[in-house]
Order: C-alpha cells, then structure tokens, then sequence
C-alpha cells in the first residue's frame, strides 16, 4: 500500500471548513459513539450527524466497514467521514488493518478521518485516512466547530454592526438637521407672504391718501 502511494499526504483530501452532515461509521453499542456524541452534544449540537452501524471486530467487521463508507458516498448531504472504534487489542482492532478497508478509505470521495482506540494505537487505516486522530473524542472534536468560540465571534460581529449603526444613523440625523434648516415650512412662507401683503396694503393706503390731498389741494 505504501508503494502504490495511499500513504503519501499528496493524494490526502482536505477536511471541509465546516461539517454541514456527519456519517459516522462505528458499533452503535460501543462506548466511541457516546464519547463522540457526548463531545458533540458539549461543542456544537446543531451539527447533523447520521450514524452508520458496523461491527467493529471478528470477520464481519472488514466487510460491513467497506460497505458503510460505500454507503456514505452514495448518499448525498455527507461532507465527511468518521471512521472510529475504541481502545482495545491489537486483534480487536485488527479490522482497520485489513487491505479491503484501507483501499475502501482511500477510495472515499469524501474525507475520512480516523478515530481508532487510544492515542498509542496505529492501524493501517490510521495511515490511509485523509487525517488521523489519536482517540474518537478527538476525532469530534477535529470535526466539529467550537459552539462557543462561534457565539464569541457573533458578539463581537453584533457589536461592530451595532456601532456601524449607531454612526450611520448619527450622520443621517445631522444630515437631517441640516436639511431643516435650509428648508422652510410652507407655513411659514405663507406667514411672511401675508405679512408683505399687508405692509403693501398700507402702503397703498397711504399713496392713495397722499395722492387724494395732493387732488384737493
């Protein structure tokens, strides 16, 4: 397998910047799926995960995981794979060292991430995988957003937006004001009008009276 080059990282695919739908392929008894869930559930629990159940040791294993990573290609919304059994001995988890697995691995069109026993332990599908965590809780954590960390980052975004706001609206009230005091109330010409008109008036009274005296003189 290392000569055809499934281990070199040349071939890896890149995880996806954020997981929309997670397959998880391990046993649905095991205690990797509650460690798994529990880190969801603790980072990030709007994250959709499907579990697919496989046996994880003894001769179905091999088989029933090459078809459940068959399976997560197949089905459309998956955007990774976490490949993941807990501790044990070298021939519980010997499963992941067969060839079929690993050629299965490297096959996926999505990435896969392996989650196989503790951090001490290596199998061939820790090698083939496109990034390899020491235990399955790493491997969650590995594939999940920090739920906190996002709501930090969304309440700095929402007090940058609220000060944009804030200024935006100061300078359109100045803005406002400005055009007040340039533009006059209809009101208020009529106002004056009615004053010009009157002062007219008198006027004329008056250029009449003068005009009348200036006759009878």
């Amino acid at each position: 397998l290392q000569q055809e080059g499934l281990f070199e990282q040349e071939r890896k695919r890149p995880l996806p910047e954020t997981v929309r739908h997670l397959a998880v392929i391990t046993s649905p008894t095991g205690a990797a799926i509650r460690d798994i869930i529990s880190v969801l559930e603790r980072r990030f629990p709007g994250l959709p995960v499907t579990s697919i159940p496989v046996p994880v040791q003894d001769t179905e294993a091999a088989p029933a995981i090459v078809r459940a990573i068959a399976l997560a290609n197949r089905e459309a919304g998956f955007d990774a794979i976490l490949l993941a059994r807990g501790g044990g001995s070298l021939e519980d988890l010997w499963a992941f060292n067969e060839e079929t697995v690993a050629r299965a691995i490297a096959g996926s069109r999505l990435p896969v991430v392996s989650g196989v026993g503790h951090e001490t332990d290596f199998t061939i599908a820790d090698f083939v995988a496109d990034v390899r965590a020491p235990t399955p809780s790493a491997a969650a954590e590995l594939l999940s957003p920090d739920g906190e960390e996002l709501l930090a980052t969304l309440g700095g975004f929402e007090v940058l937006l609220t000060r944009a706001l804030r200024t935006h609206l100061s300078r359109l009230k100045q803005q406002l004001s400005h055009l007040r005091a340039r533009l006059r109330h209809p009101g208020q010409r009529l106002q004056d009008l009615s004053q010009k008109l009157d002062e007219l008036e008198l006027r004329l009274q008056r250029a009449h009276a003068q005009r009348l005296r200036q006759h009878q003189q």
